[in-house]
């Protein structure tokens, strides 16, 4: 049994937590500065591999005094990205892997710097984009000889929108605003590049349906440090549903929100709803030469919720969890292959999608499973117990 520390129990942690500690092989543990929070989703998933703590993770003293009482094998931060340099410290003084799903990059930067010469594991950038789109890409870069382009997209999309941003909110307000408004790293002619978020918007064509794409921040990952000096062009692009990028270069850059991103959270947390009917697009797309000839290959698959553990879960929550659990469970299996800083790319496709909980990336889902559960009126609050279709 493996013994894994979960911090936050939000919209990712709750799922993270519940898929180890039903899996028979974890003895999860779930920190979150709101304990009754911890508790409320340690009942949901009927608590009996799942211990919850009253635990501030944002004072190092005080995930380092857990630590000593409660020893595990590794911690997961689902945390704020500015909470992860202080998380990643300690995981390196207790000896114990590290793994996070920040999109920030100077977190990553600090994450490396601590993870220099440790005997652990240090895998950042875990989850969706960053994660599951730099492993589908980089196995597509490995059937080339010579590499020209590699575009990585990925967008978290509502399936019904009906309000002027076409969104709804699906994951962390902070994240979201935090990819939107900080520099994006691009690779051009082989050289590493900052562009500006909400630029380059481009339109794209997935299955018949219009969509648009834009720069934002840290989707890339570290893809560019693995690959990006044998390639002309590489980056990352969010998909939306089209205006969705005009709305907020408005409310960024025109009304200056960027540099107020606490009236902005507020503004969006009151306007834009939440909703766990949605769909979730990764799009990868290399272009190089074999055998000679110039070729493109492509992965694209889209997830739907899900229900999991006795209860619906939105897309985003699904392909960020399966994505986060998928690589800690690998790690964890043979923690002797891993030390140090590990990029999501050193994880092959074929072992993510093998694994059992990276068999959520599976393709073939459709809107239905969510439609029926909405109707039926069962997740309004199942949070606090399982659901089950008739």
């Amino acid at each position: 049994m493996h013994r894994v520390l979960i911090l936050g129990a939000g919209k990712i942690g709750a799922l993270i937590s519940g898929l180890l500690a039903e899996s028979g092989s974890y003895k999860v543990q779930l920190g979150d500065m709101d304990g009754a929070a911890a508790e409320a989703v340690a009942r949901a998933h009927g608590g009996l591999e799942l211990s919850a703590f009253a635990l501030d993770a944002s004072q190092p003293e005080l995930l380092e005094r857990h630590l000593a009482s409660h020893p595990v094998d590794a911690v997961v931060s689902g945390l704020p990205y500015y909470c992860n340099r202080g998380v990643a410290e300690v995981a390196r003084r207790a000896r114990i892997h590290y793994f996070d799903l920040t999109e920030d990059v100077e977190v990553t930067r600090a994450v490396r710097a601590t993870a220099s010469g440790a005997s652990q594991a240090f895998v950042p950038q875990c989850g969706l984009a960053p994660g599951f789109i730099s492993i589908a890409a980089a196995e597509l870069i490995t059937h080339f000889d010579e590499l020209r382009s590699v575009k990585l997209r990925v967008g978290a999309l509502p399936q019904h929108p009906n309000n002027v941003l076409k969104y709804s909110l699906t994951w962390s307000t902070e994240g979201l605003i935090n990819e939107y408004g900080n520099p994006c790293q691009a690779v051009s002619d082989g050289r590493l590049l900052e562009l500006a978020p909400l630029e380059g918007l481009e339109e794209i064509e997935i299955d018949g349906m219009r969509y648009e794409a834009f720069n934002t921040s840290g989707g890339l990952g570290s893809l560019a440090d693995s690959h990006g000096a044998g390639c002309e062009t590489m980056n990352y692009k969010t998909i939306r549903y089209p205006g969705h990028c005009e709305q907020m270069r408005l409310l960024m850059n025109d009304l200056k929100l960027n540099q107020d991103r606490g009236t902005l959270k507020r503004i969006l947390e009151n306007a834009v709803p939440q909703t766990l009917q949605d769909v979730v697009i990764v799009y990868a797309a290399v272009t190089g030469k074999q055998d000679g000839q110039l070729r493109e290959e492509n992965y694209v698959n889209k997830i739907y919720p899900q229900l999991i553990c006795g209860r619906l879960w939105s897309a985003i929550q699904v392909s960020t969890a399966a994505g986060i659990t998928a690589v800690v469970d690998l790690v964890l299996a043979a923690p002797a292959r891993y030390h140090g800083f590990i990029a999501q790319e050193q994880f092959r496709l074929t072992e993510i999608v093998a694994n059992r909980f990276g068999r959520y990336y599976a393709p073939g889902g459709s809107k239905q499973v969510s439609g029926e559960v909405v109707v039926a009126g069962k997740t309004g609050h199942q949070r606090h117990r399982k659901v089950a279709l008739r």
